[in-house]
């Protein structure tokens, strides 16, 4: 029997070494950081769309309290990209 793309995706994130996927994301966010313009923001962007699906995803299974959290982080990361992109 085939999996589906989402359940066969998650369960290839699932297998991800938690400190590579850290790295990875600090990388994208500084780089975000430090390009210029629209560059910049493009992956601070990309990096946000990524977390965005990834914490909806992951929804059911999260508290109350960790929902709160990072959605503030998100939606500071979306700020950040915007004000990059202005």
């Amino acid at each position: 029997m085939t999996q589906s793309p989402p359940e066969n995706l998650l369960r290839r994130l699932a297998g991800v070494n938690p400190t590579t996927a850290l790295l990875v994301a600090l990388a994208v966010f500084l780089a975000g950081l430090f390009l210029p313009g629209i560059i910049g923001a493009a992956l601070l962007f990309t990096l946000g769309a990524g977390l965005a699906a990834l914490t909806f995803t992951t929804w059911p299974v999260q508290t109350p309290a960790l929902r709160t959290v990072r959605v503030i982080l998100l939606g500071l990361l979306l700020v950040t990209a915007l004000a990059k992109a202005l």
